[in-house]
C-alpha cells in the first residue's frame, strides 16, 4: 500500500512528521509512505504576530485543502495549531502519546526566570505566555519572536532577548532538549490546548486511512487533549485571545486546569477540576466544555 501524507516545511514540523510516519510504516510492514511538503500562510509571513494575520490556523489552511483534492492521504500537526472547529469531512483520527507539554525558559546567561534581571528582554510572541510570566514577574519585557526554533535560538544568541520561552516538546523532537535551561511547571506557564501532542487528521470517510492510522491511536492523551480542545470550542476565543488548558490523568481521575483573559490581560480567569476519568473522548469533550462555558461565564 501507498500513501501521501502533507507537512509543512519548518525543520520541527518535518522531524515529528517522519519521526510519526517511521512508527507507522514499522507497524505495517510493507508500507510506502510519500511526503508532502506544504508552505502555509503561517509559515509565509514572518513579520507579524500570528494575532495580526488570523490566528495559528493559518498553519493548517493549505495542508487541510491537499487533503480534501485528495493529493495527500493524512496530515501530522501540531495539535495546538488546529482550529477547535475542522473543515466538514475532515477529523483528527490519531493523536499518538503526548510529549513532555510543558513551557521551557532557554537564556543561557541567566537559567531561570528567578534569575532574569529586572527588566529582562524575553522573546516570545504568545500571548499566553506573556501572561502567565507576567504573574510571576511584572518587570519583564517581552518582544515579539516568531520563526521556527533555530531561528528564535539564533535571535537569542544575536542578544535580541535575554531569555526566550518554547515548548519543551519541540525542543525535544528536535534533539534540542539541553538547551532548556528551566522547565516551567503547569502551575507557572500553563501550557496551550494540546501542547506536546500531534494530531493526524485525515478524510472521516477514508476508512483504510482510518485503519491504518488507529494503531498509533493513544486514548489516554487523546481523552486529555479532547477535554482541553472542549475548552477551546465552548471559549470561542478569537487568535487575540489569551486561553491554556491542560488535563492530565491522575489514578482513576482527570485533573483539568484552564485559563482565559481578555486580549490586553485583564480580567484573568481559572478554572481547576478534579473528576471521574472519562468514558470515552466525546465525555472528555463534554468535560471540557463544560469548564469552558464556566470561565466564560466569569
Amino acid at each position: 500500500m501507498q500513501v501521501t501524507f502533507a507537512t509543512r516545511r519548518s525543520p520541527l514540523a518535518l522531524a515529528q512528521c517522519r519521526a510519526f510516519v517511521a512508527r507507522l510504516v514499522a507497524a505495517h510492514p510493507g508500507l510506502e509512505a510519500l511526503e508532502k511538503q506544504v508552505v502555509t500562510t503561517g509559515d509565509r509571513v514572518q513579520d507579524r504576530p500570528l494575532s495580526e494575520i488570523g490566528g495559528k490556523g493559518l498553519f493548517v489552511k493549505e495542508i487541510e485543502e491537499a487533503l480534501l483534492d485528495g493529493s495527500a492521504h493524512f496530515a501530522v500537526h501540531s495539535i495546538k495549531d488546529v482550529p477547535a472547529t475542522l473543515p466538514e469531512g475532515l477529523a483528527i483520527v490519531c493523536i499518538p502519546a503526548r510529549e513532555d507539554p510543558r513551557d521551557v525558559l532557554v537564556s543561557p546567561r541567566y537559567g531561570t526566570v528567578n534569575a532574569l534581571p529586572r527588566g529582562a528582554k524575553v522573546g516570545t510572541s504568545s500571548l499566553r505566555r506573556q501572561l502567565m510570566l507576567k504573574a510571576m514577574r511584572p518587570d519583564l519585557n517581552f518582544v515579539p519572536l516568531r520563526g521556527n526554533v533555530d531561528t528564535r535560538l539564533r535571535k537569542l544568541h544575536a542578544g535580541e532577548a535575554d531569555a526566550i520561552v518554547l515548548a519543551r516538546a519541540g525542543l525535544v523532537r528536535l534533539g534540542l532538549a539541553d538547551r532548556a535551561t528551566e522547565t516551567l511547571m503547569p502551575e507557572v506557564s500553563l501550557p496551550a490546548v494540546g501542547q506536546g501532542a500531534l494530531g493526524i487528521e485525515a478524510l472521516l470517510a477514508a476508512r483504510d486511512i482510518v485503519a491504518l492510522l488507529k494503531p498509533l491511536h493513544h486514548p489516554e492523551t487523546a481523552a486529555c487533549v479532547a477535554a482541553e480542545r472542549g475548552v477551546l470550542a465552548a471559549l470561542e476565543g478569537d487568535c487575540k485571545t489569551p486561553i491554556a488548558a491542560f488535563a492530565h490523568r491522575d489514578g482513576t481521575f482527570m485533573r483539568l486546569r484552564a485559563f482565559i483573559s481578555e486580549p490586553d490581560g485583564s480580567s484573568p480567569r481559572t478554572h481547576d477540576e478534579t473528576t471521574t476519568w472519562p468514558d470515552d473522548e466525546a465525555d472528555a469533550r463534554r468535560l471540557g466544555e463544560q469548564a469552558g462555558k464556566r470561565l466564560k461565564r466569569g
